[in-house]
C-alpha cells in the first residue's frame, strides 16, 4: 500500500489528513526500557489495542508504517461510504418523481465535487486515528517499517533509515491485509485499480469494469452505475455475493441490472489486454457465452492478502501461511509473547471485527492469570453488512450452515412488502429471515435485506448474543411504523406455531366461560 497513491490528488483536505495520521514532522520516541505491549500497524485492531491498554496503565508502543487509520479510514469503510451516499442522493433525486417531486431541468451531477465531499469528511473524521490524539492518550507513536529482530524485539526503520531497536514483552501484530492480485492472465500488462487508488479518482469512468462479486465489488458497481458509469461486473460463481443468502443475493443483483450493472457470472478464460489512451481490453467467457469489453477503467476487487512479508516474522518464532499469521484461539501466536489481531490473523475482515479481536488481547496479553480471566474469539458473535441499496445484513449461521452442522432448523421470514413503513418509503424489496432451533425459539442466524439492514442486524445480534428468544421479541412493544417491526412480526410467526390442539382447546374452554 503506498502513501502516495491514497494521498491523490493532494489537496487541503488530504494535506489534512496527513497532518493527523502521518505528520511530515514526527519525531519518534527513544526507547528506555521494553514496553509493556508494543503494538504493529495502526488500523482498527492496533488503534484499538494500543488505546485499551494505554488507558488501563500499560506502557505502550505502536508502530505504523504508513497512515494511521489503516484501511478503514483511508481507503475502505469511509471512504467508500462517503461516494455510497452520493450515488444514494443521485438516485432518490432521478426517483423523486415516484414521490411527487417534480424537477424541472437537467440534473447535474458533479463526480469530482462528490469525491471532494469524500475527502473533506474523511479528513474531518481523522482527527479520532490521529498521531497527537494516540500520544495525548500516553502511547508512544513511531512511523517506520517495524521488524522483528528477535523474540523480544522490533527494529523500526523511519523514512531517514535510522532504525531503533523497540524492546517489548508482548507484542501485537495488527499490519492489516492489502487487496490480492487474482491470477488473470495480462493483469500484469494493465495499470488496475484496487481500493487502495480507486478513492483518488477525480474524473468518472466513462465505461468501468469491475472483477469480483463480493461486498467491495457489488457496492462500488452500483455507485458508479448510479453515477453514470456503464459497468461490467465479472464474478466468477453463479451469482454475486456468493457467501450470503442465495435470496439476499437475488435481489441485489436485480437491483443493480435496474441501475444499469451488466452482471457476468460463471466468469472464466478471462483476458487482459492494454489498449491506447489507458484503455483496457476484457475477453473471457460467461454463462450467457464469449464476451468482449472496452473499459477506460478496471478495478480489482478480489481477496485480500495478509501484509506478512517485511514484518521478519520468522526472527520472532511466529508462524504464519498465505491466510495470515497462525493464533490459537485466544489470539497468541506460536510465540506466547506475540499476539495478532485483524484482518492478517481472521477471515473476518471487517473493522468491527479487529475492534473485538483487539479488546480479547489486551485482555489475554496484559490481564489474564493463568487460564482465568482468558477470552477466545471463538465466542465472538460477529454481524456484517454489505452496504448496497438495499443492504444486506447477517449474523450467525446461514441454512447451509445448520446442514452442514446437523442442526434442524425453522425458518421465518418476514417479506418487507407486507411491511406498512417500507411501502409507504418505496424500499419495500427484501425481509427479514431467521433461523431457530427446530422445536425452541433459540436464533441460530438471521438474514437482513432492507434500507437500514446494518442497523436492523443489531436487534437481534443483541437477541442471540444474550439469550432472548423469537417468543421474547415478539413480545417486544416496537415503534409503528418501522421497519424492525418486521423483525416483531417474526415473533408473532413463532409463536403461532405454538397453538398445538391442546392449547387451542383450552383457549375455547376459556372463552367459553368468559363470553359464553
Amino acid at each position: 500500500m503506498s502513501e502516495l497513491i491514497q494521498l491523490q490528488p493532494f489537496d487541503e483536505h488530504n494535506a489534512a489528513l496527513r497532518d493527523n495520521v502521518h505528520p511530515l514532522n514526527w519525531q519518534n520516541p527513544e526507547p528506555s526500557s521494553p514496553y509493556q505491549l508494543v503494538v504493529i500497524g495502526a488500523g482498527t485492531a492496533g488503534l484499538v489495542a494500543a488505546a485499551g491498554a494505554a488507558g488501563l496503565g500499560a506502557r505502550v508502543a505502536l508502530v505504523e508504517r504508513e497512515l494511521m487509520g489503516g484501511d478503514c479510514l483511508n481507503v475502505g469503510c469511509v471512504p467508500s461510504k462517503g461516494m455510497i451516499r452520493s450515488a444514494q442522493i443521485l438516485a432518490d433525486v432521478k426517483a423523486s418523481a415516484n414521490f411527487g417531486v417534480r424537477i424541472d431541468g437537467q440534473v447535474k451531477f458533479d463526480f469530482a465535487a462528490a469525491m471532494q465531499r469524500m475527502r473533506q469528511l474523511r479528513a474531518r473524521i481523522s482527527p479520532a486515528d490521529s498521531a497527537l490524539r494516540f500520544r495525548d492518550m500516553g502511547v508512544d507513536v513511531y512511523f517506520g517499517q517495524a521488524r522483528f529482530s528477535g523474540p523480544d524485539s522490533i527494529d523500526v526503520t523511519p523514512g531517514n533509515g535510522k532504525t531503533q531497536v523497540v524492546p517489548f514483552k508482548k507484542a501485537v501484530i495488527a499490519a492489516g491485509a492489502r487487496a490480492a492480485a487474482p491470477p488473470i492472465a495480462g493483469l500484469d500488462q494493465v495499470d488496475y485499480l484496487t481500493n487502495e487508488s480507486v478513492f483518488s479518482l477525480t474524473e468518472l469512468p466513462g465505461r468501468l469494469g469491475i472483477i469480483g462479486g463480493g461486498p467491495i465489488g457489488v457496492e462500488l458497481a452500483q455507485a458508479f452505475a448510479r453515477f453514470g458509469s456503464q459497468v461490467t461486473l465479472f464474478e466468477m460463481s453463479d451469482h454475486i455475493l456468493k457467501r450470503e443468502d442465495p435470496d439476499a443475493a437475488a435481489i441485489i443483483a436485480e437491483q443493480l441490472r435496474q441501475d444499469g450493472v451488466e452482471i457476468v457470472i460463471e466468469n472464466k478464460n478471462q483476458k487482459l489486454a492494454p489498449l491506447e489512451n489507458g484503455r483496457i481490453r476484457i475477453t473471457g467467457m460467461g454463462r450467457a457465452g464469449d464476451y468482449d469489453v472496452t473499459v477506460d477503467k478496471l478495478l480489482v476487487a478480489v481477496g485480500r492478502q495478509p501484509n506478512t512479508d517485511s514484518l521478519g516474522l520468522q526472527a520472532a518464532g511466529v508462524q504464519y501461511d498465505r491466510s495470515g499469521v497462525l493464533v490459537n484461539d485466544r489470539m497468541q501466536t506460536s510465540n506466547r509473547r506475540v499476539f495478532a489481531a485483524g484482518d492478517i490473523a481472521s477471515h473476518y475482515k471487517f473493522t468491527h471485527a479487529a475492534d473485538f479481536m483487539a479488546r480479547i488481547v489486551v485482555q489475554n496479553a496484559l490481564f489474564k492469570l493463568g487460564p482465568f480471566g482468558a477470552r477466545r474469539a471463538s465466542q465472538l458473535l460477529i454481524p456484517w453488512a454489505t452496504y448496497t441499496t438495499p443492504e444486506v445484513a447477517h449474523v450467525g449461521m446461514y441454512e447451509r450452515d445448520a446442514r452442514n452442522a446437523g442442526l434442524a432448523i425453522d425458518t421465518f421470514v418476514q417479506p418487507l412488502s407486507e411491511n406498512d413503513r417500507a411501502v409507504l418509503e418505496g424500499s419495500e424489496k427484501g425481509f427479514v429471515k431467521v433461523h431457530v432451533k427446530r422445536g425452541t425459539d433459540k436464533i441460530v442466524g438471521a438474514t437482513i435485506v432492507a434500507k437500514n439492514a446494518g442497523d436492523l442486524i443489531s436487534e437481534l445480534t443483541l437477541a442471540m448474543q444474550n439469550g432472548i428468544g423469537l417468543r421474547q421479541i415478539g413480545n417486544t412493544i416496537h415503534p409503528y411504523p418501522t421497519q424492525a417491526d418486521a423483525i416483531r412480526r417474526l415473533g408473532d410467526q413463532y409463536n403461532k406455531t405454538r397453538l398445538t390442539p391442546f392449547t387451542t382447546r383450552v383457549l375455547k374452554t376459556l372463552m367459553r366461560f368468559n363470553v359464553g
